[in-house]
């Protein structure tokens, strides 16, 4: 059996405004994104007091938004720093989307326990028992089922269009001058 991952704990959650101005000036114009993303990581790994970092999916967006050319000046980072002494950097303030995206992960996840709680021991004792009996029988059904849709379907090959042949256009070439 596979072994359940369980969540590392959160050690240090801290907000920053990381400025990135001075650091993607000292290269050129296009690099200067690429600067800007290695300068985050290095007043990260700084300020955290960690080699692991991790850049979060709407940071990365906010930093590529206009381009390799024009990056943001500075930013307002969420950095978390878990037992593994990884780090973790996410925007501070998340977008829309991501809002609606983490309540329909957390809609999911808790279907998933409801449906973990509704079931019962008796009920997993009796499913094994009921698939048996049912996979012979199914098996043979859709058997009889992939027979009757290939009977209905007949192997006739399309007819392949016949090919023109290719008619270059012929233009009179121009006098010759002397």
């Amino acid at each position: 059996m596979a072994k359940k991952e369980t969540k590392p704990k959160t050690v240090l959650e801290r907000v920053y405004i990381v400025p990135l101005r001075k650091e993607f000036q000292k290269a050129p114009r296009w690099r200067r994104t690429k600067k800007a993303v290695k300068a985050l990581r290095e007043f990260i790994i700084k300020h955290m007091k960690s080699e692991d970092v991790k850049i979060g999916k709407y940071l990365n967006l906010e930093l590529w938004k206009h381009g390799i050319k024009n990056p943001p000046h500075h930013l307002k980072v969420n950095a978390v720093k878990d037992d593994k002494n990884t780090v973790f950097v996410e925007l501070a303030e998340l977008p829309k989307e991501a809002i609606l995206e983490k309540k329909k992960e957390a809609e999911k996840a808790k279907e998933k326990e409801k449906k973990e709680k509704e079931k019962k021991p008796e009920e997993k004792e009796k499913k094994p028992e009921a698939k048996e009996g049912k996979t012979e029988e199914t098996k043979k059904i859709e058997k009889e089922e992939l027979k009757e849709l290939k009977k209905e379907i007949p192997k006739t090959k399309a007819p392949k269009p016949e090919t023109m042949p290719k008619q270059v256009e012929q233009r009179p070439t121009a006098p010759h001058q002397k």
